[in-house]
């Protein structure tokens, strides 16, 4: 029975996992009204409610902290003040229960739970806040096959929220202005691929000065991005499945909660003759259940660290950690 502590940005979440279970997974998010995720704030916030959620996951799953084996952690990537609450916590568990440690890479962990699903080697396309990714498991490792050359799209999208006054996080408001809207018109906005690479700085310039303009609505701006950017995924997805050769497309990470983007990587897989595997929200956007899954497959291969170790002490956060820098050890 592990337990998995989820503390990259600005959601703290913790997830116990027992034989490929989820027993719980319960989670509390930092936001703001206006500006975006300020680190040092967030990390605190996680500081506030790490005992709060510790406390709710272990009455959620019925267990104790006896029957923990183990403690998975997001070691990275991330903010850094925010990866080190999660650590902190991590370690200070270990260590008063005397079970190991198991440093989890977080978007290893996005890729690694789209198996709940029944996906067996699948591309992953990873969209969150400050990743844009699509990878794929080749010679060893988890390789990036295509990337952001910039921001992350939910950055993108969560930064022209902040500029038309939505606040943080956006994604979901734009969703939602777009889901109730009528009568929307498409604009033409910059389209921007290398590759199997995207691009979001020039789209997010051009946005910016359509709005400051007063020339457009808000809602075919929200819905132009979307089916903009959205097509952008998509296509560097298709091509990253060409690529490789698999027939099974996974989507993680919290963008993937939009029905758009789903919609759009349904109908893309359906026309290639692919198979698409898409988890629950709770498990799209980051989550300590993740962690937790992750950490239990890193168990069972033997990866895990005694707080009786030098090594032990040696464990830190790596806040700039790369998917294609991780060994997997475990398959």
């Amino acid at each position: 029975m592990i337990l998995g502590i989820e503390s990259t940005a600005h959601t703290f979440g913790i997830g116990i996992v027992n034989k490929g279970k989820i027993l719980s997974n319960i989670k509390d998010t930092y936001t703001t009204e206006r500006g975006g995720i300020i680190p040092l704030d967030a990390a605190k916030h996680h500081r506030d409610f790490s005992e709060i959620i510790l406390s709710k996951a272990l009455v959620d799953a019925g267990i104790t902290l006896k029957d923990i084996k183990a403690i998975a952690f997001s070691q990275g990537p991330g903010l850094s003040p925010c990866l080190l609450e999660g650590i902190r916590f991590a370690k200070k568990l270990s260590k008063e229960l005397n079970i190991p440690l198991i440093p989890v890479n977080h978007c290893v962990a996005h890729l690694e739970i789209g198996k709940i699903t029944g996906a067996k080697d699948p591309v992953l396309l990873y969209a969150s806040g400050a990743n844009t990714q699509i990878i794929a498991y080749a010679s060893g490792k988890y390789r990036v096959f295509g990337e952001t050359l910039d921001i992350g799209v939910g950055n993108f999208i969560d930064t022209f929220a902040r500029q038309v006054g939505l606040g943080f996080p956006g994604g979901p408001k734009i969703a939602k202005i777009v889901e109730d809207a009528k009568n929307l018109h498409y604009i033409e906005l910059p389209y921007s691929m290398k590759g199997m690479d995207v691009s979001f700085s020039g789209l997010q310039t051009k946005l910016n000065q359509m709005y400051n303009s007063n020339k457009y609505k808000l809602e075919d701006l929200s819905y132009s991005l979307q089916e903009t950017v959205f097509a952008m995924l998509i296509e560097a997805s298709e091509r990253a499945l060409a690529h490789t050769g698999k027939k099974e497309l996974v989507l993680g990470g919290g963008v993937a909660c939009n029905k758009r983007l789903q919609e759009m990587a349904k109908i893309m897989c359906k026309e290639r003759g692919c198979k698409f595997f898409v988890p629950e929200n709770s498990l799209l956007a980051d989550n300590g259940a993740m962690i937790a899954y992750l950490g239990e497959i890193m168990y069972k291969s033997g990866i895990k660290i005694s707080p009786k170790t030098k090594e032990f002490g040696k464990i830190d956060i790596q806040p700039r950690q790369r998917t294609d820098d991780v060994d997997v050890n475990w398959r």
